[in-house]
């Protein structure tokens, strides 16, 4: 599932400018043809290039996936590294499924060492997402555990980046492919026998301190339980509409509540927004374009309302600009946090609209939809896939390729697999 929807995005993703400037500047540097370039008529690069160029376009769709706990896309980087080496290495299917399962569990248990310390204080996801795509890489390779050790230790100390930077541009691409290229390299260059601080996650100064609450002893979380529960069942969710996950709970509640009202945006006085903590609205209030709308939490909520549903189409730029969506931006608000079940909401959000006429109608949706812990249905990935995916593919690929996804463990030749989305 993970790949189907990885897949999507990037195609997606493929003539968004900035995926094309990464994709110029990795064919100007050039080296070994070892991996594809997905969607681009069969162009192979170094495995660590191709890979970043891939993770760049799925990232800038904004249409992958996202841990419920950190908000990190950690599909992106493990899809596009698993499958460039598996390109390199020869690795079969149930080998790349493998190491997304071992690379998802590491980022999100680190991730979750430092959440939400690392967003207090500014910090992007990225440096999360790095440690997927590094113990995948390793996985891969098949690095023992003083090399495997040394891999994530050196991503620890690899990557930066800036919240604010990657809300309001395409610098959040740039971190996603920098933290694919990142892990990638970490793992290659532990695997060359580089070696780094192995006491980097638990010592003063290190990770866990620089970016997690201040003299916590978080670390100890990293390894706790470790085996027991899988982290891609429980706290992975898919997404089934475009943009930030953050606001998916809020545009499926808004479109409950105005369903069950059968409220017609003229008859709209207010659209009122409740979920934990939250003081203000994420994101440009009226966007412009696809970053403004993937962060624009007033305009899930306008949206959902004006067409009682929120689709891929909404993040067309006649959507954007829809101004019946804009009418109903100007009557979005923050509620009151909910004072019930409050441990529940996981991304959630309860949605309230009032009508002109005094009546109001509201839904709660506690966990998005396309969550592994609330089940994620193959016909709606199928549905993701074949919508998102097929200016991209021709035709006859499309259920080619998804058959083989479906069944990826027994995928013999990923390589062949790979030359499918050409």
């Amino acid at each position: 599932m993970l790949i189907a929807s990885t897949l999507a995005s990037a195609s997606c993703g493929r003539d968004i400018s900035s995926a094309a400037v990464i994709r110029k500047l990795s064919q100007e540097r050039g080296g070994s043809p070892e991996s594809s370039i997905w969607f681009d008529g069969g162009l192979k690069l170094p495995a660590i290039s191709a890979a970043r160029v891939n993770a760049v376009m799925s990232d800038a769709a904004a249409s992958d996936d996202s841990d419920l706990r950190n908000i990190t896309h950690a599909g992106t980087p493990l899809t596009a590294t698993t499958l460039a080496m598996a390109e390199k290495t020869g690795a079969n299917g149930r080998d790349v499924l493998a190491a997304i399962v071992l690379g998802y569990e590491a980022a999100g248990r680190i991730g979750t060492s430092i959440t939400p310390g690392f967003r207090q204080r500014g910090f992007h996801a990225c440096l999360i997402a790095i440690f997927s795509g590094a113990v995948a890489t390793a996985r891969l390779l098949g690095l023992g555990e003083a090399q495997m050790t040394h891999a994530i230790a050196l991503s620890a100390t690899s990557i930066g980046g800036l919240v604010a930077a990657g809300n309001e541009s395409v610098a959040r691409e740039y971190h996603g492919g920098l933290a694919t290229l990142l892990g990638m390299e970490a793992a290659m260059a532990a695997g060359h026998g580089f070696t780094a601080e192995d006491r980097i996650f638990e010592m003063p100064g290190g990770f866990c301190e620089t970016y997690g609450a201040p003299n916590s002893n978080s670390s100890a979380d990293i390894v706790a339980d470790l085996g027991q529960e899988w982290d891609i069942i429980t706290d992975m969710a898919i997404k089934l509409m475009p943009g930030s996950h953050f606001n998916h709970a809020t545009a499926e509640a808004a479109a409950n509540a105005v369903r069950k009202g059968n409220v017609k945006p003229e008859n709209v006085a207010a659209i009122r927004l409740s979920r934990p903590g939250l003081t203000s609205f994420a994101g440009p209030r009226h966007p412009e374009n696809l970053v403004d709308m993937a962060h624009s939490t007033a305009y899930f909520l306008a949206a959902s309302v004006a067409d009682r549903d929120f689709t891929w189409e909404h993040a067309t730029q006649a959507k954007i600009n829809d101004p019946v969506i804009h009418q109903l931006i100007d009557k979005t608000e923050v509620g009151p946090p909910p004072i019930e079940n409050v441990a529940a909401y996981r991304q959630g959000a309860t949605v309230t609209i009032e009508t002109t006429d005094g009546q109001t109608f509201e839904d709660t949706v506690l966990v998005p939809k396309g969550a592994g812990c609330r089940g994620i249905d193959w016909a709606d990935i199928d549905a993701k896939y074949r919508s998102l995916i097929r200016p991209a593919v021709a035709p006859e690929r499309v259920e080619e390729s998804l058959a083989i996804i479906h069944d990826f463990a027994r995928c013999s030749n990923v390589a062949a697999f790979v030359e499918l989305l050409r």
